[in-house]
């Protein structure tokens, strides 16, 4: 089966050798998201909750690259830089996706890529 890059200039470049999302068939990966900027390529200053949103923007840009939205979303990981974050992270993550709700893991991480609280990882059906 072929697989395809997919990219989106509204969402980070990926900075190493590895794709914003691939899709093969009719799946989709996205790549980690982690709150960079677009635009300055920088981290977002902010709580959970802030960098939560900017991972979810930069994923929701990247998804509608590929044709697809929150609501072809079947899996997702979330890569938390400490546990008692959860209760922010999930607030935020509920504005962005909607019953039938995507299977979903949450794991406490010792550190993430540039010292931010939360990175998320995708699976959707396009």
């Amino acid at each position: 089966m072929e697989k395809k890059e997919i990219k989106s200039v509204d969402a980070p470049a990926a900075v190493g050798p590895y794709s914003q999302a691939v899709r093969s068939g009719a799946m989709l990966f996205l790549s980690g998201q982690i709150p960079i900027d677009p635009v300055s390529g920088e981290p977002i200053k902010g709580d959970a909750a802030a960098q939560t949103r900017q991972v979810l923007k930069n994923a929701n840009a990247v998804l509608e690259a590929a044709g697809a939205g929150f609501k072809d979303v079947v899996k997702a990981t979330v890569y938390l830089k400490d546990i008692t974050h959860f209760a922010a992270m999930n607030k935020v993550y509920a504005e962005f996706f909607m019953p039938p709700y995507p299977a979903r893991s949450t794991i406490e991480v010792s550190n993430l890529p540039k010292g931010v609280e939360v990175e998320i990882d995708l699976i959707a059906m396009v």
